[in-house]
């Protein structure tokens, strides 16, 4: 069977079309999720966390998200690191899953996208997307733009994949997913 992975932009709607498709009986890898319960859980994780961030990562031992945003935030080379130590673990935790669907929002950079045949991008306009961060995540208009201009953009995502669905809050999300489920059989 086919391995399809979701991506898309920070506030594109990746969440909102995956629980489309689960209510469709598709069950889909959450690739954020992994990595929040990874970081939580795995005390290996934990402590190469807290050698690259320092002691503050962890706040009596659950992770203090504020501190580690602000550090992936404030230098490219810091999410690198971040992602160095964690994306492994979960490309390993998504092949031992078994499943054949992701939502993974950072698809090519992590080169997760090597994990699966065929890539499907939710794209919605920038204007959008900083309305549906600052809404979702309770943060200013400057941080929304900062999460966004922090990833790949989404022009390139575009490029790198097979399919598209737009979700701008006009187009009909069902029509887009049926076309691309008619495809992938």
């Amino acid at each position: 069977m086919t391995k399809v992975a979701i991506t898309g932009g920070i506030g594109s709607g990746k969440t909102h079309v995956c629980s489309i498709l689960k209510r469709r009986g598709i069950e889909i890898y959450d690739c954020d999720d992994a990595a929040k319960r990874l970081m939580a859980t795995s005390e290996s994780l934990k402590q190469e966390i807290k050698k690259i961030v320092g002691p503050e990562a962890y706040i009596d031992g659950k992770l203090n998200k504020k501190s580690l945003s602000s550090f992936i935030l404030k230098d490219k080379e810091n999410a690198a690191k971040i992602n160095a130590i964690v994306h492994p673990k979960v490309a390993e935790d998504f092949i031992l899953s078994g499943l054949k669907w992701m939502e993974c929002a950072l698809l090519f950079s992590s080169g997760f996208n090597t994990l699966v045949d065929k890539v499907i991008c939710v794209s919605a306009p920038e204007e959008i997307r900083i309305k549906r961060i600052i809404e979702r995540d309770k943060i200013s208009y400057p941080m929304a733009k900062q999460w966004i201009s922090s990833q790949m953009r989404e022009e390139e995502i575009l490029a790198l994949s097979d399919f598209k669905i737009l979700n701008d809050g006009i187009k009909d999300l069902d029509s887009q997913i049926d076309k691309i489920l008619s495809s992938l059989k």
